[in-house]
């Protein structure tokens, strides 16, 4: 989809099929009604206004909806933002679907299947790996195929899994360096850090929060399923209460949202790596839609900083 929103430059018309991810009704100061929308297609996202809001409008223009739209690709606080002169939902005749319009992993889904297989292979610990084990074959579709976010990082089909394997291809490389790190710890928080994410998020589509992942949260979530899954196994010990502080510390903050911070090495670490891989993903997508010696736009989720790609990155 190389001619996809990711790719067009402010001032670029626009002609093409876009899915809505979101769409929420607002009331303009002349008291008529409009529509936010958030359209996204496999390249990447942008924001919309539907102005005059019919009662239909808002009836036919929903989340999961195909629309073909024509407009101008505006800047609007320092984001682009797409200016509509016309939008229509599409027909069957159009011949698109909703599986066109979702971003996906840049690796396939089988190369992370046995990523995953390796790691449960290498560790040594029986209480950790067993642990780690039922958690994989309890949820293995589901995380093959999720997001690991609904924005900013790896919020595309697989994006849990690719997540994961890197983080645990850094932490193989870091583990070389420090030897004195417990892999088995370091592997086993890499692999069930963020999978309450799957009881936190809807699904792949138009992802968005669960009421559970609203009220409770995926740390506080998966940190009772571990305890459970423990008891179930009937495995005891230090090693399930560690795995669970892995868990709960992994955003490193209570303002972040872990209720205490890392307090074992591996969280430091753990915290550490989750980190480097998100601002990496984010980073690289944000630079390759960018040519050399352009600014990104500015990223919400890095401080809102816009990042530069140097001249001599030309190849």
């Amino acid at each position: 989809m190389k001619n996809g929103i990711g790719h067009h430059q402010i001032g670029d018309s626009f002609d093409d099929f876009m899915l809505i991810k979101e769409a929420t009704r607002g009331v303009a100061s002349n008291g008529k009604p409009f529509l936010t929308l958030i359209l996204r297609d496999a390249t990447g996202e942008i924001d919309t206004k539907l102005w005059d809001a019919s009662k239909e409008d808002e009836s036919v223009f929903i989340p999961e909806q195909i629309v073909k739209l024509t407009g101008e690709v505006n800047q609007f606080r320092g984001k682009a933002q797409l200016k509509i002169f016309s939008i229509r939902p599409a027909q069957t005749t159009d011949g698109v679907q909703v599986s066109d319009f979702v971003e996906k992993a840049p690796v396939d889904k089988e190369y992370l299947a046995q990523q995953l297989t390796e790691a449960i292979f290498e560790m040594q610990n029986p209480a950790m790996q067993r642990i780690v084990r039922a958690f994989i074959k309890k949820y293995q579709n589901a995380l093959l195929t999720y997001p690991a976010a609904s924005k900013n990082h790896h919020e595309y089909v697989s994006g849990l899994a690719h997540h994961v394997v890197s983080m645990l291809r850094i932490a193989k490389e870091l583990h070389t360096l420090y030897p004195e790190l417990n892999k088995d710890l370091l592997y086993a928080g890499i692999i069930l850090h963020d999978l309450g994410k799957l009881k936190e998020l809807s699904g792949v589509v138009t992802t968005t929060y669960t009421l559970e992942g609203k009220l409770l949260g995926h740390i506080p979530m998966m940190v009772e399923e571990i305890g459970h899954m423990a008891k179930e196994l009937q495995i005891e010990g230090e090693e399930v209460v560690i795995l669970q502080h892995l868990v709960l510390s992994h955003h490193g903050k209570a303002e972040w949202g872990s209720p205490k911070p890392p307090l074992v090495r591996e969280a430091e670490v753990l915290h550490l790596i989750d980190l480097i891989d998100a601002k990496m993903n984010m980073l690289n997508r944000a630079l390759d839609k960018v040519k050399p010696g352009e600014f990104t736009e500015r990223l919400f989720a890095m401080d809102n900083r816009a990042f530069y790609k140097p001249l001599f990155e030309e190849n």
